[in-house]
């Protein structure tokens, strides 16, 4: 508990990432339907839930901080939930009481960096939330999915987040399928708040390949597309904060 994550040959976990999307690509503005959406989620019977700190502050459970004692609850051996694990390296999500007291996960991990506070770590200890380092200054996140296998036995990830983490992790090559519910809305903009953020290509060679697994028509006009990513890159990942 609470060490580095070391640089020894560890497996990766399968990491699926899953979202809801306008038929343009957009993750904002239209009314996604959350319940299919989880109700879908649970067919791969995950055993972890991988959320990004932008994500868990953005959503109005958020808004107040942990306060006053709290005893978290010891998960059964036999306890089948996910755990909840948040990539946080700059320190900044300080309400694990609130998101652990919900009946959705045995329990929680936050995802460090070298560089994050000591007094986050503290705060982590003292509300009995383990943690994960794995990175100098940002979160190396092959070396934290390396981590989650080796130090909780996680075979399973489903990626329940937005575009930056998504990025991340497809860019570095350690996403193994992608599922998109493809809404029947579009959003439009200029802005770049769709499900894969990452820095513009310098040349098509960076382009991912998908291979469709899947396509299924749902009711309201929703449309579900999985796809397997061609071709799981071996390099070494980028960081994210």
């Amino acid at each position: 508990m609470m060490q580095s994550a070391d640089k020894g040959c560890h497996m990766l976990p399968r990491v699926i990432i899953h979202n809801a999307v306008s038929a343009d690509g957009r993750i904002d503005w239209f009314e996604a339907d959350v319940g299919v959406l989880y109700d879908l989620a649970g067919r791969w019977h995950e055993d972890c839930a991988l959320v990004g700190s932008g994500t868990v502050l953005a959503a109005p459970e958020s808004a107040a901080r942990d306060k006053g004692p709290w005893e978290p609850q010891v998960a059964l051996p036999t306890d089948t939930r996910p755990l909840l694990a948040i990539v946080d390296g700059r320190g900044r999500v300080r309400c694990w009481k609130t998101w652990l007291a919900m009946p959705y996960w045995r329990g929680g991990v936050a995802i460090c960096s070298d560089s994050t506070p000591d007094e986050y770590l503290q705060y982590l200890a003292e509300v009995g939330v383990d943690f994960i380092v794995a990175g100098p200054e940002k979160v190396d996140m092959r070396a934290a999915l390396e981590e989650l296998n080796e130090r909780y036995g996680i075979q399973t990830v489903r990626v329940d987040s937005g575009g930056i983490l998504n990025g991340v992790l497809l860019r570095a090559g350690l996403v193994d399928e992608v599922s998109i519910l493809v809404h029947p809305a579009l959003v439009g903009g200029t802005s770049q708040r769709s499900m894969f953020r990452a820095p513009d290509l310098a040349s098509p060679d960076g382009v991912i390949p998908l291979a469709l697994v899947s396509a299924e028509t749902m009711g309201e006009g929703l449309v579900w597309l999985r796809y397997k990513v061609a071709g799981r890159r071996k390099k070494k990942a980028p960081r994210t904060t």
